[in-house]
């Protein structure tokens, strides 16, 4: 009804276990084998592997029972949307763009007094009322919660001279954001200002860095350590400091991490958007930096499409 350059006939009703919650005894994994089996025998493809994105548990067991040959469709699916078309680059670029107003709308917002949770409702509300299709989730994180660092929201008052960070991640037409930024509520301190500088420079040499050619494990080795930052490995660190594609989905290609990088580096090419974070550790034990700024592929280098300032640390409602 919503899609009608899909052809009726390749939009079937499913037999979905909900996760499990139909009662196993009802089959209807089983059931769905037989009409998947019977459309691959109509179009002349039946025996011929076939490619899987996502399935539940019970119904690619199913498969496998039946002697289809199940293969890893996700990677295909990552591959073909690797590089933008302007089109998504706009979308993109427009999803990037209401972030950009919600963080003056929290600006104005954060005091002393008010709790994470009021933030979140504020962005949510405000993103929606901008044309967000999906606020997928909104981390707030504030005072000694920023060290370590939880990726959630929760109802704590935020004090004065706290430190706060917030990622926004939505869609606007399907296209998602990855958006941190970091603040300092009325005042700052040196401990904050200088953990805050350091998760700076960290960015800035990673976009410096970027062009057509380079590949992912250059810019990994751009970035510190997790003994550095105070983890005992880059498991425990993984996604601290951090590069992901962004799209349809909140995590594609390319993937830079001390992780994985070294071991499958990837070339980066024009066309790319995604988005790079970092993280520094306070050294008063509690506060903490956060960063992230998307940015697309050029001929040259990096285009940063998250607009609102970042260069310095941003204090609210000083007094």
């Amino acid at each position: 009804m919503y899609c009608p350059w899909l052809k009726p006939e390749h939009c079937i009703a499913s037999y979905t276990t909900m996760r499990g919650a139909t009662a196993p005894e009802a089959q209807l994994p089983a059931k769905a084998i037989a009409e998947i089996r019977g459309i691959l025998e109509d179009t002349g493809v039946a025996g011929m592997p076939i490619g899987v994105d996502m399935v539940e548990v019970s119904t690619l067991f199913a498969l496998q029972a039946a002697g289809i040959d199940i293969r890893d469709g996700q990677q295909v699916m990552l591959s073909a949307r690797e590089i933008k078309s302007s089109d998504e680059i706009a979308l993109l670029t427009t999803a990037a763009a209401m972030v950009d107003g919600v963080y003056q709308d929290i600006t104005d917002a954060l005091r002393p007094g008010v709790r994470e949770n009021e933030i979140v409702a504020l962005a949510t509300k405000r993103l929606y009322e901008m044309g967000s299709d999906d606020v997928e989730s909104i981390n707030a994180v504030s005072g000694e919660r920023c060290n370590p660092h939880p990726h959630n929201f929760s109802d704590r008052m935020i004090r004065p001279g706290e430190q706060a960070f917030f990622d926004i991640m939505h869609s606007f037409n399907g296209y998602r954001t990855c958006y941190y930024r970091t603040f300092s509520v009325g005042s700052s301190t040196q401990s904050q200002r200088d953990a805050y500088a350091k998760a700076w420079e960290w960015m800035e040499a990673a976009i410096s860095a970027i062009k057509p050619g380079v590949s992912t494990d250059q810019i990994a080795r751009l970035w510190p350590t997790a003994q550095d930052i105070g983890l005992p490995d880059e498991k425990t660190a993984f996604g601290l400091q951090f590069g992901h594609g962004l799209g349809l989905a909140l995590h594609e290609r390319p993937l830079i991490s001390r992780l994985s990088s070294f071991d499958a580096p990837l070339e980066i090419r024009k066309g790319m958007v995604f988005a790079l974070e970092t993280y520094c550790p306070a050294s008063d034990g509690r506060s903490a930096a956060r960063l992230e700024e998307e940015l697309v592929v050029t001929d040259t280098g990096a285009e940063i499409i998250t607009k609102f300032p970042s260069r310095e640390l941003f204090v609210t409602n000083p007094y």
